[in-house]
């Protein structure tokens, strides 16, 4: 068992995060390549495939034995049949990833939504592992959740569980590029953050993180515009709590790198709202941009311990 390690792939719009990890969950070898998503869907497929092989053969180099794979994949996902339904940042439609790395592989795989595997990760092996309800926040371009409750992620009945960035939050407000307006996503999230005060200072190239640094420097107008974000947040957390019950919020993506900036706030802010629920804690990821990989990982894992 010892010499075991399953391959593990995390996709992202730009760059791809890939390791080979062991039964324990920890990582044997790490390396990052670029995803080629300007090339079309074909080509990004054949790239996961090409890097994969070359992962399990870097393993029995090192002599270890590939056992499975894992892959993570953002956009819509039907792990049931392993096929990456939709992507607008990759470009997938209703490519079947998962059959297609394990008859590259040879061995059994597992594909899984790239939010929903970081919130396996978290709850496993990061910052919710003391918990058994888990809700896990990617605050980035968008904004994304996944309950986990025992260490599992509920995708719901078609793929598309814990899309709280499109709870509207701010009726009648931004646009959302889902179609709908007030989204919270068109609201809190990193690029909303950053486009908000753009729009209100004529200032191009403000990024959220420049926000909360020049909020945290008592510019006003950041202020304003980072508080208008948190409060927000804050709603829809609370809808979200209503509906998840969750013990702990793990907060992950660009935007919870603010830290206590972003938490501190909204701990407080959350609580002010709270009727009946029970307040959660709410803490950032520990596993920083590794979660998706190391969620890949458990995915795989877990493949080989379902009853065939």
């Amino acid at each position: 068992m010892s010499n075991d390690v399953v391959v593990a792939l995390d996709v992202g719009g730009t760059g791809m995060k890939c390791a080979l990890v062991r039964p324990d969950g920890t990582v044997h070898h790490a390396e990052r390549h670029p995803t080629l998503a300007a090339r079309g869907p074909e080509a990004v497929t054949a790239n996961i495939l090409d890097v994969a092989a070359g992962l399990a053969d870097r393993a029995r180099a090192d002599g270890l034995t590939p056992v499975a794979a894992g892959v993570a994949v953002p956009g819509v996902v039907d792990e049931e049949t392993g096929t990456a339904v939709w992507s607008s940042n990759v470009g997938f439609r209703d490519v079947p990833l998962r059959a297609l790395v394990s008859d590259r592989l040879g061995v059994p795989a597992a594909l899984g939504h790239d939010v929903r595997v970081g919130g396996m990760a978290e709850a496993r092996l990061g910052a919710g592992r003391e918990e058994r309800h888990v809700l896990f926040i990617a605050i980035g371009t968008g904004i994304a959740a996944a309950h986990v409750v025992d260490g599992k992620a509920f995708a719901g009945a078609h793929g598309a569980a814990g899309e709280v960035g499109h709870v509207i939050v701010r009726p009648g407000g931004p646009p959302c590029g889902c179609g709908a307006r007030g989204c919270l996503e068109s609201v809190a999230s990193a690029s909303a953050v950053g486009r908000r005060y753009v729009e209100l200072s004529g200032i191009t190239g403000v990024t959220a993180s420049d926000v909360v640094t020049r909020a945290a420097a008592g510019e006003e107008l950041a202020r304003t515009v980072w508080t208008e974000a948190v409060e927000a947040f804050a709603d829809g957390l609370l809808t979200a709590q209503a509906l998840y019950d969750a013990g702990i919020v793990v907060l992950g993506g660009g935007l919870a790198e603010s830290g206590e900036a972003l938490l501190a706030p909204l701990r407080i802010a959350l609580d002010a709202r709270i009727t009946f629920h029970r307040m959660p804690r709410i803490v950032r990821a520990a596993l920083g941009d590794t979660a998706g990989c190391l969620g890949a990982a458990l995915l795989a894992l877990d493949t080989l311990e379902a009853p065939s």
